[in-house]
C-alpha cells in the first residue's frame, strides 16, 4: 500500500468522523492544530483506522501521532512488519 493510499483512507475516515474536508487532511496537517480533532474524536479516528488497514495502534503509540505524516509512516511500518 502507498502512502497516498493510506492518505487517502485516513482523509476518508477523518471527514466520516469529525466532518472535516478531506482535502484540508494533508501530509503535513497536524490532527489538532491544523484539523481541531480533539482526543475522543482523535480515539474514533485510531479506532477506524486499525480497521480499515488491519493494523494495532496501541495506546502509547497513537500518543504519538501529532500529524497526518506521523500516522500515515506508522501505518507504513505496521504493514510492513505483518507482510
Amino acid at each position: 500500500m502507498t502512502n497516498e493510499e493510506i492518505l487517502a483512507g485516513l482523509a476518508d475516515i477523518v471527514q466520516e468522523i469529525t466532518g472535516v474536508e478531506a482535502d484540508r487532511v494533508t501530509m503535513d496537517a497536524a490532527f489538532q492544530a491544523d484539523l481541531d480533532i480533539d482526543s475522543l474524536s482523535m480515539v474514533e479516528v485510531v479506532v477506524a483506522a486499525e480497521e480499515r488497514f488491519e493494523v494495532r495502534i496501541p495506546d502509547d503509540d497513537a500518543s504519538g501521532l501529532v500529524t497526518v505524516s506521523d500516522a500515515v509512516a506508522y501505518v507504513q511500518r505496521s504493514l510492513a512488519v505483518s507482510a
